[in-house]
């Protein structure tokens, strides 16, 4: 079942994984915004089209410095990790 592959992320704090995160290719911004993820990179992480996929950024100082791609039903199942214990108090509460 999917839910067993999403229980921990590999790049999470305290994972151990020295070698998790890295540069996998580099790609281009076309003169639309568009970009293209090279297929190696989409055959790995099992994204295939109509996937939706979350953008994260980090900003210092002002800027967006650093962004990161997570599958979107990924990311949902992690928002319902945390906040089902916090829902859950709430409306017994």
């Amino acid at each position: 079942m999917v839910k067993s592959k999403l229980k921990e992320s590999c790049c999470a704090p305290g994972s151990g994984s020295v070698s998790c995160c890295r540069v996998e290719s580099l790609i281009s911004v076309d003169e639309r915004g568009q970009m293209v993820l090279p297929k190696e990179l989409r055959d790995k992480a099992n994204i295939k089209a109509g996937d939706k996929l979350a953008l994260i950024s980090w900003e210092k100082d002002g800027e967006i410095c650093c962004i990161s791609l997570i599958k979107a039903d990924y990311l949902a199942e992690k928002v319902k990790e945390f906040l089902g214990p916090v829902m859950r108090d709430v409306v017994s509460g």
